[in-house]
């Protein structure tokens, strides 16, 4: 995902998004082609609000707009349609949000761009499994907004809810791939699972 977004350099082939090679591009630019971004850290700024959190990809949005040439619905709309609890943090500081508040924040802030692709890096982790299952149904509404998704994610009872797809990774080398509800039933998914 870091490679997708331009944080690591890629080491071999090349990363391709709606026909443009991306390998060369910052990750400002990847940003205005419509790729949103969740990291596994969040990356709230800590001394900026949480609505100047959110106007950074707001701006970025338009710029994705501008190259689709079309109208762009309303950012804070479908972010708080997703997260409305987001809206009553509006001032608070990014260093005074909970873990789950964070993710929240990460999450709607890469909505504001109005992304054709959203990467979520470990969005469950570190969630108590209330908070998991409402994260699932958040990231479910974006899917049905019409935006893909891709996650990085090790909880995988969340990943299989929301995933039509699934690939399970151990030590760099592909497990698995099909349906998700198969790979609860996969003895090597389990096997990596438990380590």
């Amino acid at each position: 995902i870091d490679s997708i977004m331009g944080l690591l350099p890629v080491r071999a082939g090349e990363i391709t998004f709606g026909g443009e090679n991306l390998n060369r591009l910052p990750p400002h630019e990847r940003a205005k082609r419509g790729i949103g971004y969740s990291p596994e850290d969040c990356g709230v700024f800590p001394d900026l609000s949480v609505g100047e959190n959110l106007m950074i990809s707001r701006w970025l949005g338009d710029e994705v707009a501008k190259r689709r040439g079309g109208p762009r619905s309303d950012p804070e709309e479908q972010a708080f349609a997703v997260f409305p609890e987001v809206k009553g943090l509006l001032t608070r500081r990014g260093m005074h949000l909970s873990g789950g508040q964070r993710k929240m924040v990460a999450v709607a802030r890469a909505i504001m761009l109005s992304p054709t692709l959203l990467l979520l890096d470990e969005a469950f982790e570190g969630l108590a499994p209330v908070v998991v299952n409402r994260f699932t149904e958040a990231v479910l509404k974006i899917k049905a907004m019409g935006v893909s998704i891709l996650m990085a994610e090790s909880h995988l009872a969340a990943a299989t809810r929301i995933g039509d797809r699934l690939y399970a990774i151990d030590r760099g080398e592909i497990i698995f791939h099909g349906a998700p509800k198969d790979a609860l039933a996969d003895v090597n998914v389990m096997k990596a699972l438990r380590g």
